[in-house]
């Protein structure tokens, strides 16, 4: 099984980017009430603090700090997808390796994470999930999309 090389800093803000196996689907907005409640159950579990996310109809795009002597995101990340697999109707494609891990096939089976490295980082990170829907094509404002952090942002700017 390979190791991948992951920069695990306690209290450390990450960027991700989480991604359907399909990237035509629409799982992810069309199940949306499921997503937002099992994030907020394994972040119950496993706190972090979402400085910024956007649910896309097939990507999550987030920036999350976590909490002092804690660095795995990735917990966070695999009980996520697995839980929202395991009560979502939606059906990915499952091949034989897939079948053999119980996965349902509808996540890509990794995500792309980024250590944030600077107070000027972190503001390119926010502002790209907060961007995202317009560089998709599906809004032409961030205000515009309905599944994201950019509607709190505002709200703590008035």
């Amino acid at each position: 099984m390979p190791r991948y090389r992951r920069l695990h800093v306690p209290a450390g803000t990450y960027f991700f980017t989480v991604t359907l196996a399909d990237r035509s689907a629409t799982t992810l907005t069309d199940e949306i009430d499921l997503l937002r409640s099992v994030y907020a159950s394994v972040t119950a579990q496993h706190p972090v603090h979402c400085d910024a996310m956007v649910i896309l109809p097939d990507q999550i795009h987030a920036v999350w700090t976590l909490p002092p002597d804690d660095a795995d995101f990735s917990i966070r990340w695999k009980k996520i997808k697995s839980v929202f697999s395991r009560h979502c109707v939606a059906s990915g494609y499952a091949n034989r390796s897939r079948m053999r891990k119980g996965e349902k096939g509808i996540w890509q089976r990794r995500f792309w994470e980024h250590a944030i490295r600077d107070d000027a980082d972190f503001v390119a990170h926010v502002n790209y999930c907060h961007f995202n829907p317009v560089k998709h094509g599906l809004v032409e404002h961030p205000e515009d999309w309905p599944y994201s952090t950019v509607h709190r942002t505002i709200r703590a700017a008035a």
